[in-house]
C-alpha cells in the first residue's frame, strides 16, 4: 500500500508540474526535452527498481517476512507517509509551479523566489522532523496496535521510528533540490541518485547478514543490530539528498536564507491546489488503515509471513510493470494532451488516450496474468532465503496473485486521470481517489474482521484490486461525460478483448509448464528457478504467438511510441 500511495501522490503532483513547466519552453524544446526526459526517467526507473528489488531480497533474507520485518518496515513507512502528507504534496503540486513561473516572469530569473522557497521548505522540514521524532509513539500507534501480547514489537517499532523519522528532512531536501534542477531542465540527477540509497541499503543488509547472527524473533534482535538498521537506512536517504548539492551548484543555484515570505502568493496557490492536497490525504488515510490491519495479522501470527511486510513486498513487485512502462509512456503524453485540451481538440485527446491504453495494455495485461499464474513461484525464488523459508514466502506469493489482475485497472486509472489533469481538473481525481479509498477501506475492514489472520491480508490485496476496478468504472463514466463521448469506435474494447484472451490462455500454458517442472525436479531454489523460467518463457511465447494470430497491432506500437 505504501507503493500505491506514493504512486498516487506522484500522479497528482505530476499534473501540476507539467502545467507549471509548459509556458516556459519553446515547441521544439518541448519535444526534444520531453523525449530526453522520458528516456532518463525510464532508465533511472529501471535501474532504481532493479537495485531496489535486490535490496528487498536481501532485506527479507535478513529480517524475514514476519513480525520482526514489519517492525522495521512500518517504521520505515512512517517518514515517507509524513513527508508526503506534510509537505511532499504541497511541494510538487503548489510550490514547484510557482518556482517555474517565477523563473519565467521575474526580473531576477526567480532567484529571490528560489531562496525564499528553499528556506521555507527547510524550516518546515526541520520543525516537522523534530515534532515527529518527539511524537513517535503516538504516530506509530496509528500504524500498529500496542497490545499486551505484542508490546515488545510496538516498542521496537518506536525505536526504529526514532532512528528513521529524520528521513523526513532528507526526503524534503531531496525533493526541493530536485525540483530546483527540474525547473532548469536538469532531470538526470534526480532520477539516478535514488540508486545511491539502494546501494547503501544493499551494503547494510549484506553486512547484517554476513557479520551478525540474524534473529527471527522480535525478542532476539540486539541494540547493535537496531542501530545498524536505523542509522544505515537513514544514511542512505541522506546520501541520496546530499548527492544533489553538487548538481544544483553546477546548475547555478546558490543558497542564501531568506525569510521574507509574506506577499509571495503562496497562500493563494495552496488554496488553488487544495484538491490535489486532499487527493494525497485520502491516499494516506487508506494506507494507514490497511497498514494497521496488516500489522494486526503479523501480531497474531508473528512467523507466518502473512502480514504487512509480505503485503508491501508483493505490492512493490506488482507495481514494477506500471512504474517502468505506463509511467514512462504517459509522461510524454501529458503535454500533448494538455495542449489538445487547451485548444479544444477533444478528438485528438480521445485518440491519444485510446492509444496510450492500448499500447500500455500490451505489457500490463500479460504482466497481471503472469503474477496470477506464477506468483508463489516468484515469491519463493526471491524471498525464501535466510530468515525466510518457502513456507513463510507462500503468503507473499498468494498476495501477489491477489494483486495480479488489479494491475490492469490500476494502470488504466493512471492513464484516465491524465485526461482530467489535461483539462486542469484536479477536483474529479480527488473524488475518484475518495471513492477508491472508501471501497478499499471497507473491503479491507471486512477481510480484517471476517477472515482468519492467515488469509486476512491476502484478502486485502484482493480488496485493493476490486477497489481499483470499482474506481475505473466510475472514472470511465465521468471521463466519457467530460469528453462528450467514447474514446473511439470500439477499437479499445476489441484490443483489450484480444489481449485478455491471449494473456489468459498463455498464462494457463505457463502455469502448466511451471507445474510440470516442479513435478519432475522437486522443491528447492534451482528447481523453482527452472520452473519459473520455463513458465515465463512458455507464457511469453504463447502470448506473442496468440497476439499476432489475433492481429494485435499494438505489439509494434509499443516500440514505436512517440
Amino acid at each position: 500500500m505504501v507503493e500505491g500511495a506514493k504512486a498516487a501522490a506522484e500522479s497528482a503532483a505530476g499534473s501540476e508540474q507539467a502545467r507549471g513547466r509548459q509556458p516556459v519552453r519553446s515547441s521544439r524544446a518541448k519535444k526534444g526535452g520531453a523525449a530526453r526526459s522520458s528516456l532518463l526517467m525510464a532508465l533511472g526507473t529501471v535501474v532504481s527498481r532493479a537495485t531496489g528489488l535486490i535490496r528487498q531480497v536481501l532485506q527479507a533474507a535478513a529480517l524475514g517476512t514476519g513480525l520482526l520485518a514489519s517492525t522495521y518496515n512500518t517504521a520505515n513507512t512512517v517518514p515517507t507517509s509524513l513527508y508526503t502528507l506534510v509537505i511532499g504534496g504541497a511541494l510538487n503540486a503548489v510550490l514547484v509551479p510557482q518556482l517555474v513561473r517565477a523563473r519565467a516572469t521575474e526580473a531576477d530569473g526567480g532567484r529571490a523566489y528560489e531562496q525564499r522557497l528553499v528556506t521555507l521548505v527547510l524550516c518546515v522540514l526541520a520543525v516537522g522532523t523534530a515534532l515527529a521524532v518527539w511524537a513517535a509513539p503516538q504516530i506509530v500507534g496509528l500504524y500498529m496496535r500496542d497490545t499486551a501480547d505484542s508490546h515488545e514489537a510496538f516498542e521496537l517499532t518506536v525505536v526504529f521510528a526514532r532512528f528513521l523519522l529524520p528521513q523526513i528532512f532528507f526526503y524534503g531536501l531531496f525533493g526541493i533540490l530536485g525540483q530546483v534542477l527540474n525547473a532548469r531542465e536538469k532531470f538526470g540527477a534526480m532520477m539516478w541518485t535514488p540508486v545511491l540509497n539502494n546501494v547503501v541499503l544493499i551494503g547494510m543488509f549484506a553486512a547484517y547478514l554476513g557479520l551478525m547472527t540474524a534473529p527471527d524473533r522480535v525478542e532476539d534482535i540486539t541494540a547493535t543490530q537496531v542501530r545498524l538498521l536505523g542509522l544505515g537506512t537513514t544514511a542512505g536517504i541522506a546520501l541520496q539528498a546530499l548527492a544533489l548539492i553538487p548538481f544544483v551548484r553546477a546548475a547555478g543555484f546558490r543558497f542564501r536564507p531568506r525569510f521574507d515570505w509574506r506577499g509571495t502568493g503562496l497562500g493563494k496557490s495552496i488554496h488553488a491546489a487544495k484538491w490535489t492536497l486532499l487527493f494525497v490525504l485520502v491516499n494516506q488515510v487508506a494506507l494507514t488503515v490497511v497498514t494497521n490491519f496488516a500489522n494486526a495479522a503479523d501480531q497474531a501470527l508473528p512467523h507466518a509471513g502473512a502480514g504487512y511486510s509480505a503485503y508491501m513486498y508483493a505490492q512493490t513487485i506488482w507495481m514494477l510493470p506500471q512504474s517502468i512502462v505506463t509511467v514512462s509512456l504517459v509522461t510524454a503524453l501529458l503535454p500533448r494532451m494538455s495542449r489538445a485540451a487547451a485548444e479544444g481538440r477533444v478528438p485528438e485527446l480521445r485518440a491519444d488516450l485510446s492509444r496510450a491504453l492500448r499500447v500500455t495494455g500490451v505489457v500490463i495485461v500479460p504482466a497481471g496474468f503472469l503474477f496470477l499464474a506464477l506468483g508463489p513461484r516468484i515469491s519463493t525464488l526471491l524471498f525464501a532465503h535466510g530468515a525466510a523459508d518457502a513456507a513463510s514466502a507462500q503468503p507473499l506469493g498468494q498476495m501477489l496473485q491477489a494483486f495480479g489482475l488489479g494491475l490492469i485497472p490500476f494502470s488504466a486509472q493512471y492513464v484516465f486521470l491524465r485526461a482530467f489533469y489535461a483539462f486542469e481538473d484536479t477536483r474529479t481525481p480527488f473524488f475518484m481517489a475518495t471513492w477508491i479509498g472508501a471501497v478499499n477501506i471497507a473491503l479491507a475492514t471486512v477481510c480484517h474482521l471476517l477472515l482468519p489472520a492467515r488469509w486476512a491480508v491476502t484478502g486485502m490485496a484482493g480488496a485493493y484490486t476490486v477497489s481499483y476496478l470499482a474506481g475505473l468504472a466510475v472514472t470511465a463514466w465521468r471521463l466519457r461525460r467530460k469528453l462528450g463521448g467514447r474514446l473511439d469506435d470500439g477499437e479499445l474494447r476489441r484490443t483489450y478483448t484480444k489481449l485478455l484472451c491471449a494473456a489468459a490462455l498463455a498464462a494457463g500454458l505457463g502455469w502448466a509448464a511451471a507445474r510440470a517442472c516442479a513435478a519432475s525436479l522437486g522443491a528447492g531454489t534451482w528447481p523453482t528457478a527452472v520452473g519459473l523460467a520455463a513458465g515465463t518463457a512458455v507464457m511469453a511465447a504463447g502470448y506473442l504467438a496468440l497476439a499476432r494470430l489475433m492481429k494485435v497491432r499494438e505489439l509494434r506500437g509499443l516500440a514505436g511510441w512517440r
